[in-house]
């Protein structure tokens, strides 16, 4: 597998609408709209008027765009302040930015925390 500076970036256009899902183990940048499953071993992007219609799976998500189903990640997923999830999601960490819509509820990976140290 490539290391992160080699890793392959696919990219769907704003004027590209996908019916069905998509899968694959790359960066995946969407402006357009998916109606679907989206499952990628990479880091989303979805861009400001994106939207995607289904469950998604990544290792890291960078969302601007809406999405209507549930979010689960390996890693962060960050609400930029035009986002919209309307849905679960399950993450390491959550970051909600002013303006960001979140409707659902949030369960945090099971990952060791560090502890404080007194």
């Amino acid at each position: 597998m490539a290391n992160k500076n080699e890793q392959e970036l696919t990219q769907i256009g704003n004027t590209v609408q996908v019916n069905g899902d998509i899968i694959g183990k790359t960066d995946l940048r969407i402006a357009g709209k998916v109606h679907g499953n989206v499952q990628i071993d990479g880091e989303l992007i979805l861009e400001k008027y994106a939207t995607i219609e289904g469950d998604v799976k990544c290792g890291l998500a960078i969302l601007a765009g809406a999405i209507k189903g549930n979010v689960e990640c390996k890693g962060k997923v960050i609400l930029q302040d035009n986002a919209q999830i309307i849905g679960n999601v399950k993450a390491d960490q959550l970051i909600i930015n002013e303006g960001a819509i979140f409707q659902g509820n949030c369960e945090m990976n099971n990952t060791p925390r560090r502890s404080k140290e007194k």
